[in-house]
C-alpha cells in the first residue's frame, strides 16, 4: 500500500440528502458520523407497502427541499406545500409506531412520523405514501457515503454534448486535485484523524437523467458512461466510488480540507 500526500488533493464540496431522494444540501462544514454525513439520508418516503420512494419512480422528489435541525426537520414542496416534523425521541423500548422498512433487499426498522406527514407525503408522489425516521440505521442505498472527484466529472463532460452538474451524481464529497478517475485506485482518505474506506466503484441509474433544479427528464449520461465505465462485475455504469467511516466518528469535514489517499496495492 502507498500513502499519497498532496497540497492539491482536497474538499471540493460537501452535500447532503436528509430525505432519501431530496433535493441535496450544500455543506461548507459537516460532522462525520459512524452512519456518514450528520443528517444524511435519514427520514424516507415510503409506500403504504413500506418499499421506499426515489425519483427513480417519482423525480418530483428532486424538488423536495428538507431543512434539518436537532429538534426534528422541515419540508417543502412546490405542491404538497410546507411540513414541520418533530424528531423522534430517543426510546430504550420501541415505540409503538415503529415500522419494518425495505430499501431494495435490506429490511430497515423506522419509525412513522404521523399522519400529517403521510398527507403531505401522499400529496407530493400521488399515491399512498408515509414518512419515517431512521432509528438505529440509516436509508442509503447500501454504503453511508459517495465520494466524487470533480475531474472524473471534467473528463465525462468532455465526451458529453452538454456539461452536467456534479448534482446529477449525488454525492457527499467531492475531491478537487485528483486525476480523472484516480479514485477507482484509492483504498483510503484520510482528513485529520478521519479514515475513510473506499469500498466499491458506486453504479449508476436511470436517476442521473434528472435535472436536479427541475425535476424532469434532462441528458442521459449512461449511453456514454456504457462506453467507458462498464463493469463487468457489477454489470452497471460506474461513477465514483461507495465509501465507508473506519475511524475518527465525530470529526468535522471543511470544504478546502486537504486529503491524503492510501493507494491499493
Amino acid at each position: 500500500m502507498r500513502c499519497m500526500s498532496t497540497g492539491e488533493l482536497r474538499i471540493q464540496s460537501l452535500h447532503i440528502h436528509p430525505v432519501k431522494s431530496c433535493r441535496a444540501i450544500d455543506l461548507d462544514v459537516a460532522r462525520v458520523g459512524p452512519r456518514g454525513l450528520e443528517h444524511d439520508r435519514e427520514w424516507m418516503l415510503i409506500t403504504a407497502a413500506g418499499r421506499f420512494v426515489t425519483q427513480r419512480s417519482h423525480p418530483t422528489l428532486a424538488l423536495l427541499r428538507a431543512t434539518p435541525d436537532s429538534q426534528g426537520i422541515t419540508l417543502d414542496h412546490p405542491q404538497a406545500g410546507e411540513l414541520r416534523i418533530e424528531a423522534p425521541q430517543p426510546m430504550s423500548t420501541p415505540p409503538a409506531d415503529w415500522r419494518r422498512v425495505t430499501v431494495w433487499k435490506r429490511e430497515i426498522e423506522a419509525i412513522d412520523a404521523g399522519e400529517r406527514a403521510a398527507q403531505f407525503a401522499s400529496a407530493l408522489i400521488g399515491e399512498p405514501a408515509r414518512i419515517v425516521a431512521g432509528g438505529s440505521d440509516h436509508f442509503a442505498d447500501g454504503y453511508p457515503l459517495l465520494v466524487c472527484t470533480q475531474a472524473s466529472l471534467d473528463d465525462l463532460n468532455r465526451r458529453l454534448p452538454e456539461a452536467l452538474p456534479m448534482s446529477r451524481f449525488r454525492p457527499n464529497i467531492v475531491l478537487a486535485g485528483a486525476a480523472a478517475w484516480q479514485e477507482d485506485h484509492i483504498r483510503e482518505l484520510r482528513i485529520g484523524s478521519l479514515r475513510m474506506r473506499l469500498v466499491k466503484p458506486c453504479t449508476r441509474c436511470v436517476m442521473t437523467r434528472i435535472d436536479q433544479l427541475t425535476g424532469k427528464r434532462g441528458l442521459d449520461p449512461l449511453p456514454v458512461l456504457q462506453q467507458f465505465r462498464y463493469d463487468e462485475n457489477l454489470r452497471g455504469v460506474t461513477f465514483g466510488q461507495n465509501a465507508r467511516v473506519t475511524s475518527g466518528a465525530g470529526s468535522l469535514l471543511r470544504v478546502g480540507d486537504a486529503v491524503t489517499v492510501e493507494l491499493r496495492d
